[in-house]
């Protein structure tokens, strides 16, 4: 007989491949979209235009969205996210905004208060905030949070940015959510092990005090931090103190 949590959605390693390309911002969403409280206050408050500031957010996203498709507008603005602004004083040399050679797939939003643009490609994930005014074919000035270089408009990333074999750092990622999930509906740290690992190294290595059960262990208790305010790190937002919203997290 086939045990049910083979049929659960979480046990799949396949269906979380796409979080080996997340940047941080996105997985900063992965974590916060699984928080059970933050799921409540979408289904009760999402016409609330406040209602996502709690969580760090401008607005508040759909959860059910996955870090493909959602477009959370992080306050107050990430270090990762290129402002780009018309120049009002160019030299002859000056780069002009060429919207469709940046690379990647390419999405437009408008996050609440400006228009932001993100471009995906194999390896990269670019996103730009664009001012009031820029227009294509206009030289363009670019502002990152930090001191931080923007990267060059125009130019497909080159071989070296691509990642043929995901890091240790983008599995961890992977291995922590699909735990994650696996907890949030009351399986095992067995069962983890098992859709994580695999049957035979769970029936090989499965001890009380065995490094593998340490090891899920581990990423069980991780992926709970990160949904419930580790996440704030990954997308920079200041952190909470403690308590600060549990009383509104449970008012109805």
């Amino acid at each position: 007989m086939v045990s049910p949590h083979h049929f659960a959605h979480w046990y799949p390693t396949a269906a979380y491949l796409y979080v080996l390309g997340l940047d941080t911002l996105a997985l900063a969403w992965e974590y916060l979209r699984r928080h059970p409280d933050y799921r409540l206050d979408w289904l009760r408050r999402a016409r609330r235009s406040d209602a996502g500031h709690r969580w760090g957010l401008r607005l508040l996203e759909d959860p059910a969205l996955d870090a493909r498709d959602a477009h959370p507008a992080w306050l107050p603005g990430h270090a990762a996210v290129v402002q780009l602004y018309p120049d009002a004083d160019p030299p002859p040399d000056a780069a002009a905004f060429d919207f469709w050679r940046i690379p990647g797939h390419k999405q437009l939003l408008h996050d609440g208060k400006r228009l932001a643009l993100i471009a995906r490609s194999p390896g990269q994930c670019l996103r730009f905030a664009l001012a009031p005014g820029l227009e294509d074919g206009m030289a363009v000035a670019y502002a990152r949070r930090g001191g931080a270089a923007a990267p060059a408009l125009g130019h497909a990333p080159s071989a070296v940015q691509t990642k043929p074999r995901p890091t240790p750092a983008a599995l961890l990622e992977l291995h922590t959510l699909q735990a994650l999930d696996a907890t949030l509906t009351g399986a095992s740290l067995r069962d983890v092990a098992e859709g994580l690992f695999g049957a035979d190294a769970v029936a090989a290595d499965w001890h009380a005090d065995g490094d593998l059960r340490a090891r899920v262990r581990r990423l069980a208790r991780r992926g709970n931090a990160l949904m419930r305010g580790g996440y704030r790190h990954l997308a920079q937002l200041p952190s909470l103190e403690k308590g600060r919203f549990e009383g509104d997290a449970k008012r109805p």
